[in-house]
């Protein structure tokens, strides 16, 4: 159980300096284009390898563009990280595109035009009600 907690701490540890990196530390400008934040990090048992989980606000081709920068830091996220952790052995860093907020944004942006078109049709049917019953009161 020790060690599990010992690998979320390391993943949470890696979290915060990774995004400290990103606000301050990568110079490339592909990765300082685009909005990049870490949504999530998983640390392998043995502590050998992290998958940083990261979310890119932007086009297809700014969220590609900054996948390829982060890709090219990795080397030096990983020094980094050394340097900042004091680490015995620093996990190998790899980036994956999280598109969860992406896909959340588009799940919101549905049924908000769902609830747009039940209440169009609910006013729609609210005004032929109207007419209806000053019919009635003739």
């Amino acid at each position: 159980m020790a060690q599990g907690r010992r690998v979320e701490r390391v993943a949470s540890l890696i979290r915060r300096e990774v995004s400290e990196l990103l606000v301050a530390g990568i110079k490339d400008e592909r990765v300082a284009q685009g909005m990049v934040s870490v949504t999530r990090v998983e640390v392998a048992g043995d502590l050998q390898h992290c998958k940083i989980h990261v979310s890119v606000y932007g086009s297809d081709a700014e969220r590609q563009q900054a996948m390829a920068g982060l890709q090219s830091a990795a080397a030096y996220v990983k020094g980094e990280l050394s340097r900042r952790l004091k680490m015995r052995r620093t996990p190998e860093v790899m980036f994956r595109l999280d598109r969860g907020l992406e896909q959340g944004t588009s799940v919101l942006g549905l049924l908000n035009r769902l609830e747009e078109e039940r209440r169009a049709r609910a006013d729609q049917g609210g005004a032929s009600q109207d007419g209806a019953d000053a019919a009635s009161l003739d």
